[in-house]
């Protein structure tokens, strides 16, 4: 496989995986309808660089480690259920404003604006299986005598990209929706939806067994 060919295929791999709903697309979703377009964005930009830490990891040999131990991933496997526990319950018990209030935004602008990266970022780097996602997917498409790290983290970038415009893409699909998405009702609505959603997510990563790698 040329270099070109490696780049081509694992575009097109990347792409049909960035579109294939899962945690990240509810996420951004939700934040996109209730919190606004710019906190969404935030979100979707911690996701994609956690897939870019997680693609350094894997060229310099932490996610094969990962992948070989199984105390390392049950480690990280709990951690990222009980952090997507914490976030799906908050959502589901959480208390919402009146419509001024939430019109107004008065809750939102009181939490700093970094906080909604940092929830992509830790939702993403708390996820053993993103890990072995790249430590098994990343090395199908590097060619022979390529520099591995330099290339893995080329192909990390391209996933980013894709991952940025499909957040995009996702978010200003919400915007003609938004005063109807920020009605309470239908905001109590969608953080009961993406609560259940996160649990659901926080459940099956603590009881799914490592993959075979």
């Amino acid at each position: 496989m040329t270099v070109s060919q490696a780049l081509l295929a694992f575009t097109i791999a990347a792409g049909l995986l960035t579109i294939t709903p899962g945690l990240d697309t509810a996420l951004v979703l939700r934040t996109a309808a209730v919190e606004g377009p710019k906190r969404a964005m935030l979100a979707g930009l911690g996701i994609c660089c956690g897939c870019l830490v997680w693609a350094a990891a894997a060229s310099v040999g932490l996610g094969a480690l990962l992948a070989a131990s199984q105390l390392a991933y049950r480690v990280l496997q709990i951690s990222g259920a009980i952090y997507l526990l914490y976030l799906g319950l908050t959502l589901l018990f959480r208390r919402r404003h009146t419509p001024l209030e939430v019109n107004n935004d008065i809750d939102l602008k009181a939490e700093h604006p970094g906080s909604w990266y940092w929830r992509g970022l830790l939702t993403n780097l708390l996820n053993p299986k993103v890990g072995i996602f790249y430590v098994t997917f990343l090395p199908q498409f590097i060619p022979m005598g390529v520099n591995v790290i330099s290339f893995s983290l080329l192909l990390a970038f391209i996933h980013a990209t894709q991952g940025i415009l499909w957040f995009g893409l996702l978010t200003t699909a919400t915007r003609p929706l938004s005063r109807w998405l920020k009605r309470p009702g239908t905001a109590i609505t969608l953080d009961r939806i993406t609560g259940a959603v996160l649990v659901a997510f926080g459940i099956d990563l603590l009881l799914r067994k490592r993959p075979a790698v």
